[in-house]
Order: C-alpha cells, then sequence, then structure tokens
C-alpha cells in the first residue's frame, strides 16, 4: 500500500486549514490503523526558514507514522478548459500517494487543460481539485465527490457553497466551473465558463 498524503498550503510561513488536515488525516488513521496513536500534524511539521515567505505546498507523507515531510515551491496551473471522463468504480475517499488511476483519466482530455470525472452518471471531481458550479445566483459542489478536501469543507462550513447533486446531463444548466483544492483558495480558484466544457 502506498502511503497516505496530506497536502497543506504555507503561505508566508503561515499553515492554512491545518485543523481540517488533521481531521482528514484522524479519519484515514481510524478506517486503516485503529491502533495507531493520533499523529499531532502541526507539532510535527517543522517549518525551514528557507520556506517562511512565498507560497509552498507540505507534503505529508505517512501511514501509521509520518514517514516524510517535503516542502514544494507552489506554482498554480492555467485551466481554461474541461473534457468529461467517465469511469465507473474510482475510489479514491482516502488521499495516497498512488494516483495512477487519476492519471489515465488526465491523459483522457485531449487539448483540455484537466477534466471532469463522471462515475455512474454523477459528476465527481477534477484531476486534483474539487468542482464548484455556478447557477447563476450561487455556488454549488457535487455531493458525491471521490476526495472531500480540505478547502471544500471550510467553504461548506461558512455556508459559501452547499452540497447538491449534479449529473452529467446538469453540467449544461450552470453558467461556470470553478475549481478548488487544499492550494486554491476560493477567491483565487481558475474559473471555467460552461461553454468549454467538452465531452467525448
Amino acid at each position: 500500500m502506498s502511503p497516505l498524503l496530506e497536502s497543506i498550503k504555507l503561505k508566508d510561513g503561515r499553515l492554512h486549514n491545518p485543523d481540517y488536515h488533521q481531521r482528514r488525516m484522524n479519519s484515514a488513521l481510524g478506517e486503516l490503523f485503529p491502533e495507531t496513536s493520533e499523529i499531532d500534524l502541526q507539532k510535527s511539521i517543522q517549518i525551514p526558514e528557507s520556506c517562511r515567505s512565498g507560497l509552498f505546498k507540505v507534503r505529508v507523507l505517512y501511514g501509521p507514522a509520518i514517514e516524510r515531510i517535503e516542502f514544494e515551491l507552489y506554482q498554480s496551473r492555467v485551466i481554461q478548459s474541461l473534457k468529461v471522463v467517465h469511469h465507473e468504480s474510482i475510489d479514491y475517499h482516502l488521499k495516497f500517494t498512488d494516483r495512477q488511476i487519476l492519471k489515465q483519466l488526465f491523459a483522457q482530455r485531449g487539448d483540455c487543460d484537466d477534466v471532469i470525472i463522471v462515475k455512474n452518471g454523477w459528476v465527481t471531481d477534477a484531476f486534483a481539485a474539487n468542482l464548484l458550479f455556478f447557477d447563476g445566483q450561487k455556488w454549488v459542489t457535487p455531493h458525491l465527490p471521490l476526495l472531500k478536501g480540505t478547502q471544500r469543507q471550510f467553504l461548506l462550513d461558512r455556508g459559501i457553497i452547499s452540497e447538491t447533486k449534479i449529473r452529467e446531463d446538469n453540467i449544461s444548466g450552470y453558467t461556470k466551473i470553478g475549481l478548488i483544492n487544499a492550494m486554491v483558495d476560493f477567491e483565487e480558484m481558475p474559473v471555467v465558463p460552461v461553454e468549454k466544457i467538452f465531452s467525448f
């Protein structure tokens, strides 16, 4: 089994949403390693002086214990178009470093920048982001994401977005789609007009 992973935003020396990452880590450990003692995530991350200014991704690889912690300078991707792809049995409810199935779906994007993964007719996620849909008045997110992201939960808890059931044939009823993850806040997310979503 590949290590579990938490990817945490580090901006100017401050970890973003650490409590949400701790909660997800506790949930994963409880499911896979119920006999393991809880890992204190914030105490485990020692931020180097070289990473105290600027934007970094902190990658925490762990199993029953933390295996290693990596710091990567972060650069955002430009996302201007999306391709709808399908997989009927994909399961990524735990965040593992092994993302082979997601990479295979991402490789089907053709000339597009990212994908919308549909499972059994239901809209789930993009390659490395949760999806938000705007109906002209409010932002909503699919009720069946592949992975319940920390930024997604943060926005749900504050009432900025809400969950709803979105099937593939509902996509055209929205005006635009946003992509969020732990590194990409709501205010900074790439937004793709529905006209730039393509199907096979």
